[in-house]
């Protein structure tokens, strides 16, 4: 059965950093894009960053770019997700998610069927 477990979530200060790790297992996934999405409260999900199974190719939404940084390692079936410069408005839960099909890069969630529980990171003005 496929898990992902992350961690590294927490409270912080404007302007602090944070690195989320999510960790899979039951499975390799060194052929599928990994990344993270996020939900505020009232607001809808979205993506954040996305990773290429390579780790080749990333992508940021424009709201964090120049402050976040997604990493994989395949050999641990592990993604990471570095935060920097953390601003209030980027406070959320944050999931990790893993691409349905391999060799497919997407943003769009429905892409992504597997997905951790949650991590909960809020940033202190």
């Amino acid at each position: 059965q496929v898990q992902l477990v992350e961690s590294g979530g927490g409270l912080v200060q404007a302007g602090g950093s944070l690195r989320l790790s999510c960790a899979a297992s039951g499975r390799t996934f060194s052929t599928y894009a990994m990344g993270w999405f996020r939900q505020a409260p009232g607001k809808e999900r979205e993506c954040v960053a996305i990773i290429s199974d390579g780790g080749g190719f990333t992508y940021y939404a424009d709201s964090v770019k120049g402050r976040v940084t997604i990493s994989r390692d395949n050999a641990k079936n592990t993604v990471y997700l570095q935060l920097n410069n953390l601003k209030p408005e980027d406070t959320a839960t944050y999931y990790c998610a893993i691409a349905r099909r391999s060799w497919r890069f997407s943003t769009t969630e429905n892409e992504y069927g597997y997905w951790g529980q949650g991590t909960q990171v809020t940033v202190s003005s």
